[in-house]
């Protein structure tokens, strides 16, 4: 239960970085190449996110561990994407370009942590008794 709510304090922060995102203009500024941000990697990172909850929820209901296994897994690339948006954010400095320049610091930490104690958390529980 605790990894859900890690889960859903990771989505929330993620959801309001989208949004910062998107009406800064992220769509927009793709044409333009003023962004860091390609849109197929801005919403693959949390579609697989998504899914792989679904998959977690799964395996809450029915403690099938391969449930669990398929969630960690498709959370492990979801966290790669993250982790790129998170490198490439990092790499826009103070000429950071585009719509992710308005992302608040404490925002992007918060998903960040609170995304790795998710994963961490995922596969604990998959490897655990």
């Amino acid at each position: 239960m605790v990894t859900l709510v890690m889960w859903l304090v990771t989505a929330t922060v993620g959801v309001h970085l989208l949004y910062l995102w998107l009406t800064g203009g992220g769509l927009r500024q793709q044409a333009a190449k003023v962004t860091r941000f390609p849109t197929t990697l801005v919403f693959s990172h949390p579609t697989l996110a998504v899914t792989a909850l679904g998959a977690w929820i799964a395996y809450l209901i029915t403690f099938d561990r391969l449930l669990a296994w398929v969630a960690f897994g498709v959370l492990t690339v979801s966290a790669l994407l993250g982790f790129t948006m998170f490198t490439r954010w990092l790499g826009g400095g103070r000429h950071a370009k585009g719509a992710e320049k308005r992302f608040p610091v404490v925002s992007v930490v918060l998903h960040g942590c609170a995304g790795v104690t998710t994963f961490i958390l995922v596969l604990l529980s998959a490897v655990g008794p």
